[in-house]
């Protein structure tokens, strides 16, 4: 009993020499018995302490959960705000599919949105209804990625319609008339199809801050709204919309598109850039315009549009072919008017390389 004491004062520090004391000896070796569930109680044998479990695993593992919920909800309910329509319907003799992606991308003069106020400040006009005021094909694939623009006063067949501007086929029949009549031309099958109004594009343009780009010269244009200095500069929404409807050119359409692509390209590259991305202030009101303002062919979806916008940004930083149809010439007729008419061999030279997703000529390429 004497002995058992000894050592146990020894233990705890009252006579750490004296007999019986062992170096090795671990006074706490009995805690380990206890492992993690509880101390016996502290250096000075106080009331038995209770170890805190980590809880931190348990949160991350809920926080990743919500976080997976709301990107998740968020994309269905984005999805669910695009317009569709039936567009992309099959018709006989229709162009057999072919390599790579092709959209057909729209802009129509829809003031669908805008009030008077709007209407008059963008100087818009007040016609209802929508018809096409630009037209693009965007191709991407093996053969790399290329944005063409279809004149709208293009001279073409059109399917029941006899010949008329490429323009009339969206006035005469809609968004799907319009796509059989560029099919038909230009033997590339089209696999989306996206259309934007005035108003639209405005919204679009103002929530990701407004589009960089370089004017060549001074434009001034009553017509479209538009007063602009020659030079680089940030254009909001509404001096976007006067840049690509302007015609106040010696080449008044063709000199158009040209800033039509420029645009279009400056826009997608400025949506998808880390700046806008990842900013809520930009990217919430982008996704929320673009959603409700673009229309789509029924089996189109958000992930189609973001690879539409991604193939734009690769044009927009040189790493594509941007031009026109090239053009071989003009004419006029009693029910058209004045139109152009495309090169047919240099178009097919085109429009072949684009069938078979191979790279462009660069004979072909014209602004």
């Amino acid at each position: 009993m004497n002995e058992g004491r000894a050592h146990q004062h020894a233990a705890y520090g009252r006579d750490p020499y004296g007999d019986g004391y062992d170096p090795y000896d671990d006074p706490y070796a009995g805690d380990q018995l206890a492992g993690a569930r509880y101390d016996r109680g502290g250096p000075r044998g106080g009331a038995p302490v209770r170890r805190r479990r980590r809880r931190w695993p348990r949160v991350l593992g809920a926080v990743a959960v919500v976080l997976l919920l709301i990107v998740v909800g968020g994309y269905f309910y984005l999805d669910s705000r695009l317009k569709r329509e039936s567009v992309l319907v099959d018709y006989p003799g229709r162009v057999a599919d072919t390599p790579g992606t092709n959209w057909l991308i729209v802009g129509s003069d829809s003031r669908e949105g805008l009030s008077k106020a709007d209407r008059k400040r963008l100087a818009t006009g007040f016609a209802r209804g929508r018809r096409t005021d630009s037209m693009m094909l965007l191709h991407y694939g093996s053969g790399g990625t290329s944005l063409i623009s279809l004149p709208r006063d293009s001279y073409l067949p059109i399917p029941g319609r006899g010949s008329n501007k490429l323009n009339a086929a969206f006035a005469f029949g809609g968004p799907k008339l319009l796509v059989q009549t560029v099919e038909k031309a230009t033997g590339v099958h089209i696999d989306h199809y996206a259309e934007i109004g005035f108003g639209g594009f405005v919204g679009v343009v103002d929530a990701v801050g407004g589009v960089d780009i370089c004017v060549k010269d001074d434009i001034k244009d009553p017509k479209a709204g538009l007063n602009l200095k020659a030079g680089c500069q940030t254009l909001d929404g509404g001096q976007a919309l006067g840049y690509v409807r302007t015609r106040a050119f010696a080449r008044a359409d063709l000199e158009r598109v040209e800033h039509q692509r420029q645009f279009f390209a400056a826009l997608m590259k400025k949506a998808t850039s880390p700046g806008t991305m990842f900013n809520p202030f930009r990217s919430v009101p982008l996704a929320m315009n673009a959603t409700s303002n673009f229309l789509v062919d029924e089996n189109d979806h958000l992930y189609d549009l973001v690879r539409m916008m991604w193939a734009m940004k690769g044009v927009s930083g040189g790493g594509g072919v941007t031009t026109t149809v090239p053009i071989g010439g003009g004419g006029s007729s009693a029910t058209a008017g004045s139109y152009i008419t495309w090169d047919k061999a240099k178009a097919a030279k085109l429009f072949d390389a684009l069938k078979q997703d191979r790279p462009i000529p660069q004979d072909v390429v014209t602004k």
